[in-house]
């Protein structure tokens, strides 16, 4: 029988080795993409269940209601996106598995030609090394150096079996190894689709929920309609109060400035991109506001947001668009009010419908809260980034606790959601 040199059989170790290597990348992007998608997932999970909250808030009224619409599509869009979250989980874990299993069918195969080659090498010893044939071998060498050679060659293929058969061992071990994990991901696989059916089945009846409630609330369309009309009075009335504040506000810093005695003083008063003429220390405020896009607090502490900024289809009303200035958060009854920035409060109002109004200046820029039950600020008062300012009014018709929120640059309204910390 023809001999197998013992470092032939290196390869098999190695290939052992590489094969994470290999495929560490690809598990790697696939750990992340499913740490992501998870991190989303436990975060529309938590907004689903406040939202559950709040819309049994308004059951306990017993009366269908234009909020519990709003709140229901707020849910159905958050519900789609769990799925489409958990969705996705389950395509990442797929992969996962399937790398798994290329993982183990390499592992095996690399097993297996290491057990046929131990097997060849044991019967080879059995053949050809036995105690006598040894010696001869030894003995028969022409000098001491190549009796040596022939000697030390026998202990490294003793010890070369040894290897082989320790490499097969912990082949083994690491193929029980991931076999258990393939079987551990393959119950998380079919727990997100249980976990996925269950949320279909709660979207269903959510937008079966929301679909009869909106046909009832068909029947109320002359009462829709007028409380449409007086909140959209109500809002154009905040507005031009809005715009007289900062036309007075424009004016009073220009008189600033041309009472100024020196040039020095005229040139402290500056504009940045706004009508607005500020102060040194007003224009440090007004960009450390810009600078904070995307991260300001919310002005609430927890809440949904239920009236999106600009244009859109009433959630009732075939063909009437509802035209916002800022957002609307939907939060728990009793629930604070907080500055959502370092400021100045420029003016606190009281309105019909939008009950008490606190609004803030913060540079070139102002932040409105609107339908407040409490206000503990006052016009002229300086306030700090998440400074409470009052508490925020429940309809006790249909329990809902609503914030009016907006935020101004000069005359110009900006989109709230791209401000704050975490809106979506």
């Amino acid at each position: 029988m023809k001999f197998c040199h013992p470092f032939r059989q290196i390869f098999p170790g190695f290939i052992l080795i590489l094969i994470p290597v290999v495929l560490f990348p690809f598990l790697s992007f696939s750990q992340e993409s499913k740490e992501k998608l998870q991190k989303t997932k436990k975060q529309l999970e938590e907004d689903i269940r406040y939202t559950t909250k709040l819309l049994e808030e308004t059951h306990k009224t017993k009366q269908n209601s234009l909020n519990k619409v709003i709140l229901l599509n707020r849910q159905i869009e958050k519900r789609q996106s769990l799925i489409s979250a958990i969705s996705g989980e389950v395509d990442q874990i797929q992969v996962q598995m399937e790398l798994q299993r290329m993982h183990i069918s390499t592992l095996s195969e690399e097993l297996k030609k290491m057990k046929n080659e131990y097997a060849r090498m044991i019967y080879y010893a059995y053949k050809n090394l036995n105690a006598y044939n040894r010696l001869l071998f030894i003995f028969s060498a022409e000098d001491f150096n190549q009796a040596y050679r022939r000697l030390l060659y026998y202990q490294q293929y003793s010890a070369y079996r040894r290897t082989q058969a320790e490499l097969i061992r912990d082949a083994q071990m690491t193929i029980n190894q991931k076999q258990k994990e393939l079987e551990e991901t393959r119950q998380q696989k079919l727990t997100l689709a249980r976990s996925e059916e269950s949320e279909k089945g709660h979207l269903t009846l959510e937008k079966e929920e929301k679909d009869k409630t909106v046909q009832q609330l068909s029947l109320k369309e002359k009462e829709l309609e007028s409380a449409l009309r007086e909140k959209q009075k109500t809002a154009e009335k905040l507005e031009r109060e809005i715009e007289k504040l900062i036309a007075a506000e424009i004016k009073a810093a220009a008189e600033r400035a041309r009472r100024a005695d020196n040039r020095d003083a005229k040139t402290k008063m500056k504009t940045v991109s706004t009508e607005i003429l500020l102060t040194n220390d007003e224009q440090v405020l007004s960009s450390s506001f810009a600078s904070n896009k995307g991260k300001l607090p919310w002005p609430s502490e927890h809440g949904v947001i239920t009236g999106r900024f600009g244009e859109h289809p009433h959630p009732v009303l075939k063909y009437v668009k509802v035209k916002n200035n800022g957002i609307d958060i939907t939060t728990e009854k009793g629930a604070a009010v907080r500055a959502v920035f370092n400021g100045t409060v420029s003016r606190v109002m009281s309105f019909p419908n939008l009950n008490k109004v606190v609004i803030i200046r913060h540079g070139e820029y102002l932040t409105v809260y609107s339908n407040l039950e409490e206000v503990n600020v006052k016009d002229g008062q300086t306030v700090t980034t998440r400074q409470l300012i009052g508490k925020i009014h429940t309809n006790p018709e249909d329990s809902k606790t609503d914030l009016h929120f907006e935020i101004w640059l000069g005359k110009t309204t900006q989109d709230p959601q791209a401000w704050l910390s975490g809106a979506n």
